[in-house]
C-alpha cells in the first residue's frame, strides 16, 4: 500500500517535521521556497530543518516554515577532506542530523551527494525517481520516488515533488515565496535602481559597455542607480559602470544578508542570469533579467513584475559557458524596457 505521511502524523496528533535537503546552488535554493509555502498551507504546523551550503545558510531562515538550518561545507570538504576529518566537522554534522526525529526526509536535489546525505537520518526518504533526477544513482537511496516531468520550470517541479511526497494537492497559480520583503528591507533615502552585474559563466556577463551606457541613460533621467559587487573583480567593474555618473553609486562589501536588504529595497533591478536574480524576483522585486547563453524557460527569475530579455544573434541560448552572445541585445532596448516597467509599476 501507498505510504502516506500526512496520514501517519495526523493520527498521531503530532506535529509534521520534515528534514530537506537542497544544498546549492543559490538560485536552486531561492527556488524551493515556494514548495515550502504550498506545504504549510496544505499542512498547519509542519516544520522543516533545511540541509543547505553554508555560504547560502541565512537564505532558509527567512522562510516561516523553516525551524532549523543545517549548514554544510560539501564544496569545502572536497578540497580539504583530510582536514575536515581531522577536525571532526563531518561528525559533528552526521551526529546532528540525528539529534531530531523526522517523520520524512526529502531530497528536493536529486544529487548523488545529496542522496548520500540520507543514510545517516533515521526517517523515510523521498526523492525523484530515475527519470526525473538528475543523477538517476540517487533514486537508489530513497524509499519513495516520484515521477516529475522535466519539461518546466525547475520552482514548479520542487512544488509538484513536495505535493507527491507530503499527499497535497498542488495549489494553482503563481507560487508564493514566503518572504516579507517589507520587513527585510531597509527604508532608503531616495528610490534607486539596482544593477546585478555580477556572474559566475564569462558568457553569461552583459557587456560592459552597455552597463555603462544604462547607467549614463538611468544618470541623465535623474534616476538613482547602485552596484553591488561580491570580489575585486566585480568591484572594478562597477566603478568603471559609475565612474563620473553623480546619481550612480558603487555599494560597499556586503553580505548576502545585506546584498538581500538592498534587493528588497530597490524600486527594480536589472540583472544577468545569476542567483542575485532570483533572489530579486522572490522578493517581488520588478526585474529586467538578461539572458545570452542561458534561457530563461526552465530556470529563469520567476515571480511577479518579471521581464526576461533574451539575446538573438550567434550563440544565443547554446549554453556555452565562455564565448559571449548578447548580440541583439543593447543598452538602449534595456533602457526602454526599464522604463517600461517603472511606468507600469506607478500605474499599478
Amino acid at each position: 500500500t501507498h505510504w502516506s505521511v500526512c496520514s501517519a502524523v495526523r493520527s498521531r496528533c503530532v506535529r509534521l517535521r520534515v528534514l530537506l535537503i537542497k544544498t546549492s546552488s543559490l538560485g536552486d535554493v531561492i527556488h524551493t521556497l515556494p514548495a515550502l509555502t504550498d506545504a504549510a498551507l496544505a499542512i498547519p504546523g509542519i516544520q522543516f530543518d533545511w540541509v543547505v551550503e553554508e555560504g547560502f545558510a541565512e537564505i532558509p531562515a527567512w522562510h516561516p516554515a523553516v525551524a532549523q538550518v543545517l549548514p554544510v561545507a560539501i564544496r569545502r570538504w572536497r578540497k580539504h577532506p583530510l582536514q575536515t576529518f581531522r577536525d571532526g566537522e563531518w561528525r559533528r554534522f552526521k551526529a546532528r542530523l540525528r539529534e531530531t526525529r523526522y517523520d520524512l526526509v526529502i531530497d528536493a536535489q536529486g544529487l548523488l551527494k545529496s542522496a548520500w546525505l540520507t543514510r545517516y537520518v533515521q526517517a523515510p526518504v523521498a526523492g525523484l525517481d530515475r527519470d526525473s533526477a538528475r543523477e538517476p544513482i540517487a533514486c537508489h537511496f530513497y524509499d519513495r520516488t516520484y515521477a516529475v516531468p522535466k519539461d518546466q520550470h525547475a520552482l514548479q517541479r520542487v512544488r509538484q515533488l513536495f505535493a507527491r511526497a507530503l499527499g497535497y494537492a498542488l495549489p494553482a497559480g503563481l507560487g508564493d515565496y514566503g518572504l516579507d520583503r517589507a520587513g527585510m528591507a531597509d527604508a532608503p533615502e531616495l528610490p534607486y535602481l539596482l544593477f546585478l552585474h555580477g556572474t559566475t559563466w564569462p558568457s553569461k556577463h552583459w557587456p560592459e559597455n552597455e552597463w555603462r551606457a544604462l547607467a549614463e541613460r538611468c544618470n541623465e533621467l535623474g534616476w538613482a542607480v547602485r552596484l553591488p559587487w561580491g570580489n575585486a573583480e566585480e568591484q572594478a567593474r562597477a566603478e568603471r559602470i559609475a565612474a563620473g555618473l553623480e546619481h550612480v553609486a558603487v555599494l560597499p562589501k556586503l553580505n548576502l544578508a545585506g546584498v538581500a536588504k538592498v534587493i528588497a529595497g530597490a524600486r527594480a533591478c536589472v540583472a544577468v542570469d545569476t542567483g542575485l536574480g532570483h533572489m530579486a524576483a522572490a522578493l517581488d522585486v520588478p526585474t529586467i533579467s538578461l539572458y545570452g547563453p542561458t534561457l530563461p524557460g526552465k530556470v529563469g527569475a520567476y515571480g511577479k513584475g518579471q521581464i526576461h530579455l533574451c539575446a538573438s544573434g550567434p550563440g544565443a541560448g547554446s549554453g556555452d559557458r565562455n564565448k559571449s552572445c548578447f548580440d541583439g541585445l543593447d543598452a538602449q532596448h534595456v533602457g526602454t524596457q526599464l522604463e517600461a516597467l517603472l511606468l507600469a509599476g506607478e500605474d499599478a
